[in-house]
């Protein structure tokens, strides 16, 4: 019975540890600080965007973002809801809704422990579409083709 309670109390603390980072990630988008931003990400890390070409590995994405950051002019997410799944000591997932400029949007990801810290490794960006809306988007979709 002590081990459960220990190994309970050990998720609940990596899970706030993972909430703290992915919180701090956010606010330092909002923030404009490039390096805290990328300070929670892993060298390897993945980003992928709303738009089917956006599939950045961390150097990229990085040249990408430089000139945003450096005008103050960034994003700024504010999570509505947040679950962390933690299984083991070195990885774990999430999913979260975010209130953003695009409305709401969900975002999922993974993350890894490095040097004793958790750091974001891949993040999912995705717009949500009520299910009430879907065609309309997808006749939107189409007349771009």
């Amino acid at each position: 019975m002590c081990l459960g309670v220990f190994t309970s109390f050990s998720q609940t603390a990596e899970k706030l540890q993972i909430n703290k980072v992915l919180t701090e990630w956010h606010k330092a988008a909002a923030d404009t600080n490039f390096d805290a931003y990328f300070g929670k990400m892993t060298n390897d890390a993945v980003f992928i965007g709303t738009d089917a070409s956006e599939n950045w590995q961390n150097k990229d994405f990085k040249e990408y973002c430089k000139p945003y950051f450096d005008n103050g002019k960034a994003w700024s997410f504010t999570t509505i809801d947040r679950n962390i799944y933690y299984k083991d000591k070195k990885i774990a997932w999430f999913d979260e809704l975010l209130k953003t400029q695009m409305g709401i949007c969900r975002g999922s990801g993974v993350v890894k422990k490095v040097s004793g810290h958790w750091k974001i490794a891949h993040y999912v960006l995705s717009i949500t579409i009520p299910n009430e809306q879907i065609k309309e988007v997808i006749l939107l979709k189409k007349k771009r083709k």
